[in-house]
Parts: C-alpha cells; sequence; structure tokens
C-alpha cells in the first residue's frame, strides 16, 4: 500500500443545541459546504472544504485535497508556512498521487481523453489550516449517469489512501472504532441531473449529549508520527472551538 489516512476521534459532553454548535462553527470556520442535519438522536454539523464530486451538464469535477499546514499568527508566518507546504517533498508526492487516483476515478465514467487537470497545487486557505488543492475535470459518458459518477470516486482517495481498497482493510484493522457519518458524502442532486457531493470531513456528530470530532492525516512510508498527529490535531481545532464557543454562550 502506497498511503493509508488513519483518523483519530476527539470527544466531548455538550448541554448546548447542536444547532448553536451550528450557528458558531459558520461564522468560525466559513467553508464551501455548510450544513446541519438532525435525524432521531443524531446531529450532523459540518465545514466540509472538500467536493467529493460535481456534475454540471455532461461536465464532471472532483477536486482532491492533500497538503496541510495551520495558519500563521501574522501574514509573515502564513507565507512562510505556505511556503514551506509548497517545498515539502512528501506533501507534493503525497498530492500528485491522489490527483492521479481522482484522475483514475474519472476515467472510468468520463468519454475517453477528456480528463484533465485544470488546477494543479494551489493553496486554499481556512480559518485554521491551509491546503493544496488540485480540480479535476471530464466530460461524462452518455451511458453514465451521476450515480455512476458518485460510485466512481466513493470513497475519496483523500480519506482513505491508495490502493483504496487495501488502504481500507487497513483502517478497517487499525481505527478502533467505525467511522460513521466521517469520511462519508453528503449532498444534493437537482431534478436537471446537477449534483453537488462534498466529502463529509471537519463534521461535528453530536449523540446522547456527547459530541465527536474525527481527523487523519495520510500515512506513507517515510511519515512523522508526531507531524501526523499535529495534522489532525489542527484539522479539529476549528470544530472542538465551536463546541467550546457555543458552550460559552449557553453559560
Amino acid at each position: 500500500v502506497l498511503q493509508v489516512v488513519l483518523s483519530q476521534r476527539f470527544s466531548v459532553d455538550v448541554q448546548v443545541d447542536p444547532f448553536d454548535i451550528y450557528r458558531v462553527l459558520r461564522t468560525l470556520n466559513p467553508s464551501p459546504y455548510l450544513y446541519f442535519l438532525r435525524h432521531n438522536d443524531i446531529a450532523v454539523i459540518g465545514s466540509s472544504p472538500e467536493p467529493l464530486v460535481k456534475v454540471v451538464g455532461s461536465r464532471v469535477i472532483t477536486r482532491p485535497i492533500a497538503g496541510t499546514r495551520p495558519r500563521g499568527a501574522t501574514r509573515e508566518e502564513d507565507l512562510a508556512l505556505e511556503k514551506e507546504l509548497l517545498a515539502d517533498e512528501k506533501e507534493l508526492a503525497e498530492h500528485v498521487m491522489l490527483v492521479d487516483l481522482g484522475r483514475n476515478d474519472l476515467g472510468r465514467v468520463c468519454v475517453p481523453g477528456t480528463v484533465k487537470v485544470d488546477e494543479f497545487m494551489a493553496v486554499e486557505r481556512y480559518s485554521h489550516v491551509m491546503h493544496l488543492v488540485s480540480n479535476v475535470v471530464g466530460e461524462l459518458r452518455s451511458d453514465q449517469t451521476v450515480f455512476e459518477a458518485l460510485k466512481s470516486v466513493f470513497p475519496a482517495g483523500t480519506v482513505s489512501g491508495a490502493p483504496k481498497i487495501r488502504a481500507m482493510e487497513i483502517i478497517d484493522e487499525l481505527e478502533p472504532v467505525r467511522r460513521g457519518p466521517y469520511a462519508g458524502a453528503l449532498g444534493n442532486i437537482g431534478f436537471t441531473g446537477d449534483m453537488d457531493v462534498c466529502i463529509t470531513i471537519r463534521t461535528i456528530i453530536v449523540k446522547d449529549g456527547r459530541a465527536y470530532v474525527q481527523a487523519g492525516a495520510g500515512i506513507v512510508a517515510d511519515s512523522v508520527p508526531a507531524k501526523e498527529y499535529e495534522e489532525t490535531v489542527n484539522k479539529a481545532r476549528a470544530l472542538i472551538q465551536a463546541i467550546i464557543l457555543a458552550e460559552e454562550g449557553l453559560k
């Protein structure tokens, strides 16, 4: 296996209404995908930065995120962290591998020769972290539907690893609890046949008075465990902060 994305789960008791956590989170960590779902005794609260797949007309888009640094306290520190990210050979190699995986996924449902990378290794900034992002696009074959497009990319390589099936087997062996909604997919399919589905990362699950936050990091042969651990903490930080602020507002 080339890479496995292992995650850890943080949890804390909560008294506040889950919707209040969502209201804080959307202000604290605005992201392309903001969502709140309540089903029976479970609430799902999210601010995901990462599309899993979009279909607009016959155009299929996936936008892998791989490569992370925390935000700097000043503009100078922020730019230095961006420069460090763009010079990190391990992060760049992982990103290229996951872009290739995305191209391969789309290739299964797209017209041959139409899959291309139209944006490569851009840096996107969020409240607590910055990411390396690329954009992979293709033309959906006439014999394929949006459901086949979704199936072709799920689960995302950025939350499982490569090759996907073996990576998922290792995740199943090593992670102590089932992931539940974490690293799954959430979105909408329109009556016109367009689709916009994100990966459920940067997501809080509230159940029975307890909030759960899960975050992962891509493990490869030359990973430094302490750095990978720190990456999961950085990814979870905005979510945990939103819970704390919502609880303080309750008091």
